[in-house]
């Protein structure tokens, strides 16, 4: 069993490689490789996409590795493999986003990436720190996670799915923000569960357990 953590020079992915390999070492998960090789992508059981910063500069940075995307979107839109997509790695599974200039996702969950504007001026953008977390709709990667319990955000753009059903979870921040979209064999965060404590730990646990 490998999972495979995507890497395109999008950020720092140490802890998030820490995670997980601690996570699948305590599920006896199999190996866990960071790797920016399409050959990699194209032999895992399972494939991470994280990203930190703007969207239209993850999208591309990921167009920039020859091949890459294609690797990804062959496992997991041909072969079914297990997604998760981490902060910016789950805003481009929609279809568009609006930061800086309208670019174009990967249309995989219908949705737009837009602007975080809570009702509330005294709350400051970018949502930056922990939030409780309100489930919507169960899955298996959510099992053991209930409402009420902490994850931590970085960011100030959220997806909003067009599909009620794909939305999982979500977190109040002057009004709802998208924490965790899913469908078919892709599950989507908008926190950082590698950062997420023991929250985030379960998930990522749950996450190489899931056999959709």
């Amino acid at each position: 069993m490998l999972t495979v953590l995507v890497d395109y020079d999008s950020g720092n992915l140490h802890s998030a490689e820490k995670a997980f390999q601690r996570m699948a070492a305590d599920a006896d998960a199999g190996e866990v490789l960071v790797s920016s090789r399409p050959e990699d992508v194209a032999r895992a059981d399972r494939v991470v996409l994280p990203g930190d910063g703007a969207f239209p500069a993850c999208k591309a940075q990921l167009a920039e590795h020859t091949g890459l995307f294609e690797a990804i979107e062959d496992a997991v839109q041909r072969r079914a493999r297990p997604f998760l997509g981490i902060c910016v790695g789950m805003q481009m599974l929609a279809t568009r986003s609006r930061e800086y200039t309208d670019t174009e996702g990967f249309g995989w969950i219908a949705g737009e990436v837009v602007a975080i504007t809570p009702a509330d001026p005294a709350l400051k953008v970018p949502h930056m720190g922990w939030n409780d977390l309100v489930i919507d709709h169960p899955h298996p990667v959510l099992d053991g996670l209930k409402t009420g319990d902490h994850a931590y955000f970085v960011h100030s753009y959220q997806m909003r799915v067009q599909d009620r059903t794909d939305l999982l979870a979500h977190c109040d921040y002057g009004g709802p923000v998208t924490a965790i979209v899913g469908r078919d064999t892709m599950i989507g965060t908008q926190f950082h569960p590698e950062k997420s404590q023991a929250a985030g730990l379960r998930l990522i646990a749950n996450f190489l357990r899931w056999t959709p």
